[in-house]
């Protein structure tokens, strides 16, 4: 069986928060997977498939930090 990745998604979090949001998407077993591009500067992708990356979004609209979406060149 193959899963599909859709287009990453690219925050950017305070740097104390980073691991806040990777331990959000453990909680929600694993709907996006995250990863740290740039500790210092909070920048974070997280992967999803194309049938939870809503959920991811929705999620990441509702918890009590600020995030910034960047755009990031794969």
């Amino acid at each position: 069986m193959t899963t599909t990745i859709d287009k990453p998604i690219y925050i950017q979090v305070e740097p104390r928060y980073v691991n806040y949001v990777n331990r959000i998407m453990e909680g929600y077993e694993y709907l996006g997977v995250v990863s740290t591009l740039d500790r210092r500067e909070g920048i974070l992708q997280i992967r999803a498939t194309p049938d939870t990356t809503n959920e991811v979004r929705d999620i990441l609209a509702h918890i009590p930090i600020e995030i910034h979406y960047v755009e990031r060149s794969e």
